[in-house]
């Protein structure tokens, strides 16, 4: 059953258009130049219940301007949208009480009190009765590892400490709708997992549908098994993640570590050689002719190593981005 569906919907920023120098801008006052940017064109998509998907593009592609229409903080230029059977630009009461959003650079926790009070007045906002509040508090705290850090002021806090806070905050209220804009932001790697794991466990122990955004392509591989990649404001992508890599699926990468750099200047006569960082030079070679290759690389440069891996996700991405580029 279909939790989020959404048809066609667009979003446009309307902007003037500003030169440089005293005249142009003394003009302007008097005729302005309106220009319209497309921000989100045409997206359609639906999600079912309990499903975890990332919604993944690069920087001003759309992502942010489509869940904040979703989470009804923005309204569409056009198009259709249906949250929990609700039109969330309409806020109305009983949507707002079943969503939670999320955004990795913004706080919703006050920076000079504890969580602890900042979770209480969600309480209030979301009418939550105390006994209930308390039950889910003290479920998500033992699964956060939090319970040291509830005195603590917010900016007090490590950045994943906080963001576990941010996390905790959002789902007090239980929401069928959790909507993540980059939660991982600014981690460490250790945090990052943390976060991670952290989410693994609400869709087995809330049942949350969760939308996710990430630059971070581990979070990606271990939250979702569906993605949805958009670029300049379209959709170019919408499947499992496992296909994303099929059409280079008959391709390896070969790395070589040099023992030297008498090899460099020759590396440009292969057609495989895709670069090179160091010593390190990396080849992506047809699949059935990895062994011919490794053979003449060894043969022909100074190799202290080799290795031979699978094509690596993001070159996948990459490509579909390239591939619903605009001219």
């Amino acid at each position: 059953m279909s939790i989020i569906e959404v048809s066609g919907l667009c979003r446009d920023f309307e902007y003037y258009e500003k030169t440089e120098g005293l005249g142009a801008s003394l003009k302007n006052l008097v005729n302005r130049k309106k220009l319209v940017k497309r921000a989100v064109s045409d997206v359609s998509f639906s999600i079912d219940e309990g499903a975890t998907v990332g919604f993944l593009g690069p920087n001003g592609a759309g992502k942010t301007t489509t869940l904040k229409m979703l989470s009804g903080i923005m309204h569409p230029s056009g198009g259709e949208a249906r949250v929990i059977g609700h039109v969330p630009w309409q806020r109305k009461k009983d949507f707002r009480m079943q969503i939670s959003i999320v955004m990795g650079q913004r706080s919703q926790l006050w920076p000079d009190l504890p969580a602890l009070e900042s979770f209480d007045l969600n309480r209030e906002i979301y009418e939550i009765d105390r006994r209930a509040y308390r039950e889910t508090l003290d479920e998500l705290v033992a699964l956060f590892g939090i319970e040291e850090q509830l005195p603590v002021q917010v900016r007090r806090l490590s950045l994943g400490e906080r963001m576990k806070m941010e996390i905790v905050a959002s789902l007090l209220h239980r929401p069928r709708v959790l909507f993540l804009d980059e939660p991982t932001i600014g981690l460490d790697l250790l945090s990052q997992r943390s976060i991670r794991d952290l989410l693994k466990g609400l869709r087995q122990r809330f049942g949350t549908t969760v939308m996710l955004t990430s630059h971070y392509l581990s979070d990606i591989e271990d939250l979702c098994e569906r993605i949805i990649l958009i670029n300049h404001g379209a959709i170019v992508y919408d499947g499992p993640l496992a296909r994303v890599n099929d059409a280079l699926s008959d391709r390896k990468t070969v790395s070589l570590v040099l023992s030297d750099d008498s090899g460099g200047p020759s590396l440009a006569g292969y057609p495989e050689f895709r670069g090179m960082e160091g010593l390190t030079a990396r080849f992506e070679v047809e699949r059935k002719d990895v062994r011919a290759f490794s053979r003449r690389v060894l043969d022909e440069l100074p190799v202290a190593d080799l290795t031979i891996e699978d094509v690596p996700i993001e070159e996948g991405i990459a490509r579909l981005y390239s591939a619903g580029a605009r001219p």
